[in-house]
């Protein structure tokens, strides 16, 4: 019994918050979990910049809304849900994730939540479990599921190297050199064909 588990920024749709980041003129959000490893830390962060600008959720939605998935993802995922259960799991938030969903064929994702103040400012966010993918991943594992596991970020690394399999995808150098025993792939075809492998 197997499921793969995926990263979604970076892995399938580009990063929400460098392409928040061009399109608010703001160039310090371009900082994202490649760059930090403390998700909480970086977050807090982006919060306090969210309210120094006086930008808020619909802003960041209005931005989503334009965002495609990478070129290639949809194909590659419906390919990959034809011969395994997947799911996504992530450190965005319902709100951000939901119009990528829609252009994804809504593929299943477990995610976090924003915590909104009724005038759309951003005032905090709802992890929904300590150290979230790597606990999915034991979850799973812990009622009879091997799991196969990719990402790109720091994030990703707990669940990637307690998984059955685990692959960097599109990641940095810095990564793929601190991590030298994960295969690391670049094109959608060689990540399937690397967990058809597995499978």
């Amino acid at each position: 019994m197997n499921i793969v588990c995926l990263d979604l920024e970076g892995v399938l749709v580009p990063e929400i918050w460098v392409a928040f980041a061009e399109a608010s003129g703001i160039p310090e959000l371009k900082r994202t979990t490649r760059d930090e490893p403390d998700y909480d830390k970086l977050m807090h962060w982006r919060i306090s910049v969210l309210k120094e600008h006086g930008l808020g959720l619909k802003e960041i939605q209005k931005t989503i809304a334009k965002i495609d998935p990478l070129p290639g993802a949809k194909a590659f995922l419906d390919e990959l849900r034809a011969i395994t259960q997947v799911i996504i799991i992530s450190d965005t938030f319902t709100q951000f994730a939901k119009p990528l969903m829609e252009k994804l064929g809504y593929p299943t994702i477990f995610c976090n939540t924003l915590e909104v103040a009724d005038s759309g400012e951003i005032t905090g966010f709802r992890m929904r479990i300590e150290n979230s993918k790597l606990t999915t991943v034991k979850a799973l594992q812990s009622i009879g599921y091997d799991t196969v596991a990719s990402g790109d970020s720091y994030n990703d690394l707990g669940m990637i190297l307690a998984s059955k399999a685990g692959f960097l995808f599109r990641s940095t150098e810095q990564i793929k050199a601190d991590y030298p025993q994960l295969k690391a792939l670049e094109e959608y075809g060689e990540l399937l064909a690397a967990i058809k492998e597995v499978l």
